[in-house]
């Protein structure tokens, strides 16, 4: 029985979907504090494709890192979703205001960071060090991101109607979602369950959107933003997984 897993981070940590790539076993949800811990009790996985940039460069231009300008300009009203990440220096500077300095250093026009996007920086750090340090995790820890699998999923088409409004669950939003993790595969009771306590509703469904890219991955079904993708001076490859 082979497993791939879809991975959203969330408050207390990272939430997980489990698919059995053969469609043996009913998926399964699980929480973990850390991202190591996930994968050491509930792996090994094919694939896991994780909500959370992977790569990083040393310089980067408008619009962050080639990943996020490769998929943004297909997600129309929905491209805010997608963050510029800034380039490393920015990224491991513990500090908001080092961080501000080191993007304004390293980027193209000179640009700070969103306090929003300083707050991701510990889960980014975290995934970053477990790659560096076992290069073979490189070939099954993927990055991906929800709205480039839903647009994948909706024939190419970005969504319409956003999933939080004023930080709010948009019931709209939701459903669109579901309906679309239901024609891939998902159980209508599965997507309607409460996640576990410490994840929102949001990151529940993310998550499965990442399960679903996983399983893609895993088939050789996906696609690749950038198409040609690079690598950072660590050797990690830098695109989304859709």
């Amino acid at each position: 029985m082979a497993w791939v897993a879809g991975v959203d981070g969330c408050p207390v940590g990272w939430i997980a979907v489990l698919l059995d790539l053969d469609g043996q076993a009913a998926p399964r949800v699980v929480l973990a504090l850390d991202f190591g811990d996930l994968l050491a009790r509930n792996g090994p996985f094919e694939i896991v494709a994780v909500d959370m940039p992977i790569g990083l460069p040393e310089q980067v231009g408008a619009g962050g890192r080639g990943p996020e300008g490769a998929l943004r300009p297909h997600l129309g009203a929905r491209q805010s979703s997608v963050f510029s990440m800034p380039a490393r220096a920015a990224v491991e500077a513990l500090d908001y205001r080092a961080a501000c300095d080191a993007a304004l250093a390293t980027s193209e026009p000179p640009r700070k960071i969103s306090k929003q996007a300083f707050f991701l920086f510990p889960k980014i750090r975290e995934i970053d060090a477990l790659l560096r340090a076992d290069p073979g995790l490189g070939a099954r820890v993927r990055e991906s991101h929800p709205e480039g699998v839903f647009m994948v999923m909706n024939s190419g088409q970005p969504l319409k109607h956003p999933k939080k409004v004023k930080s709010r669950v948009w019931p709209n939003g939701m459903a669109e979602r579901r309906t679309l993790l239901m024609q891939a595969g998902f159980t209508a009771d599965f997507l309607a369950q409460a996640p576990p306590r410490g994840a929102a509703t949001d990151d529940y469904l993310d998550a499965c959107a990442c399960a679903v890219a996983a399983r893609r991955i895993a088939r050789g079904e996906h696609r690749s933003f950038p198409e040609a993708p690079q690598r950072d001076a660590h050797g990690l490859l830098m695109a989304i997984h859709a």
